[in-house]
C-alpha cells in the first residue's frame, strides 16, 4: 500500500544505499531493490523492506528513485523483463539519479509520460557519506508542480537542492558539465603531483601547499590525499568519472562547442581503464601519471 511517507529505492550501492539509510532515519518507509542481496540484506537490518524485482518494487510507493549507474542500467530496471513500467500508475513519479546523456533522461521521459507517469531528473554528486548525511547535492529538473510534491524528500536527501529547470534533461546537462571540470581538476591534480615528484619535491608537503593556494580544488585534494597513501580502494571507481567526461563530450560536440581541455582529461581517464585501473579508485591517475 502507497503513502506519501513511502518511497522506493533501486540500486543501493553507495549512493543509493546512502540515500536509503538518509530516509529510514527520517521516519520513511523505504523499500529497495538491487541485484546484490548483501547491499539489501544491510539495508533491511535497518528497517527497509527487500523486493525481488522492479515490478513489486514499483508498486510499494509513489516515489521510485532510480540509482543505477548507466542508461542501459536505467532501460533495464524500467523497461526491461520485470521492468518497473509494468506496476506503474498514472500519478505516480520517476527519479532519475544516474550521470548520463540528456538525450536518454529525455527519451526514459517521453516514454513514461504517456502513462501518467512524472520523471525527475535528477542527477546526484558528493559521495556515499554525503548521501547517508544528506548533505549531498541534487540538480533538480521537472515541472514545478512535481517538485512542489515531492520538496519534502527532496530536502531531506539534499541540503545541497540546485532547482535547475522544468525542461527535464538539464538536471543531466548540469551535471555533466560539473563533471567534466571534476575531470579536468583531477586530471591536473595527478599532473602537478607526479611533476613535483619528478622535480625532486616531497609530495605531500607539495599537496599541503596546493591545498591553501590557487591550485586547490576540492576532487584535487579529495583524491590526492589518498592516493599519497597508496589507497586506491574505490570510493569512486575510475570507470565512473571515464565514463562521465565521455557523455560530457559527446554532449558538447552534439552542440557544435570544442573546448581545449575536455577531450584531454577524458582520454587520460580512458587510458587509465586500458592500463588495467578500471576498479582502482580515480586517484590512480597519479599512478598512471607517475610513468
Amino acid at each position: 500500500m502507497q503513502t506519501e511517507r513511502a518511497v522506493a529505492i533501486i540500486g543501493t550501492g553507495n549512493m543509493g544505499g546512502g540515500m536509503a539509510r538518509n530516509l529510514l532515519a527520517h521516519g520513511f518507509s523505504v523499500h529497495v531493490r538491487d541485484i546484490d542481496p548483501r547491499k539489501t540484506q544491510a539495508l533491511q537490518a535497518l528497517g527497509a523492506q527487500v523486493h525481488d524485482s522492479p515490478v513489486t518494487l514499483a508498486a510499494a510507493a509513489p516515489l521510485l528513485i532510480v540509482c543505477v549507474v548507466t542508461a542501459d542500467e536505467v532501460q533495464d530496471v524500467l523497461f526491461g523483463a520485470q521492468g518497473a513500467v509494468s506496476a506503474l500508475k498514472a500519478g505516480q513519479t520517476v527519479m532519475l539519479c544516474p550521470t548520463i546523456a540528456p538525450h536518454d533522461v529525455e527519451r526514459f521521459a517521453q516514454h513514461l509520460s504517456p502513462l501518467g507517469v512524472h520523471t525527475i531528473d535528477a542527477p546526484m554528486s558528493g559521495g556515499p557519506a554525503r548521501a547517508t548525511e544528506g548533505t549531498m547535492s541534487l540538480m533538480v529538473a521537472c515541472p514545478d508542480a512535481v517538485f512542489a510534491q515531492y520538496a519534502q524528500v527532496l530536502n531531506v536527501l539534499s541540503n545541497q537542492l540546485f532547482r535547475i529547470s522544468e525542461r527535464v534533461g538539464d538536471g543531466a546537462r548540469t551535471k555533466l558539465v560539473n563533471n567534466l571540470l571534476a575531470g579536468i581538476n583531477l586530471v591536473g591534480a595527478a599532473e602537478a603531483l607526479a611533476l613535483a615528484e619528478r622535480l625532486g619535491l616531497s609530495a605531500q608537503t607539495t599537496l599541503d601547499v596546493i591545498g591553501k593556494s590557487s591550485g586547490q580544488s576540492w576532487v584535487g585534494m579529495d583524491r590526492m590525499q589518498r592516493a599519497l597513501k597508496n589507497d586506491f580502494e574505490p570510493l569512486a571507481h575510475m570507470t565512473l568519472l571515464t565514463k562521465d567526461t565521455r557523455l560530457a563530450c559527446e554532449a558538447a560536440a552534439a552542440v557544435g562547442f570544442e573546448g581545449p581541455l575536455g577531450r584531454t582529461a577524458s582520454s587520460v581517464f580512458a587510458q587509465a581503464c586500458e592500463a588495467g585501473m578500471s576498479d582502482l579508485d580515480d586517484g590512480a591517475l597519479l599512478q598512471l601519471l607517475r610513468r
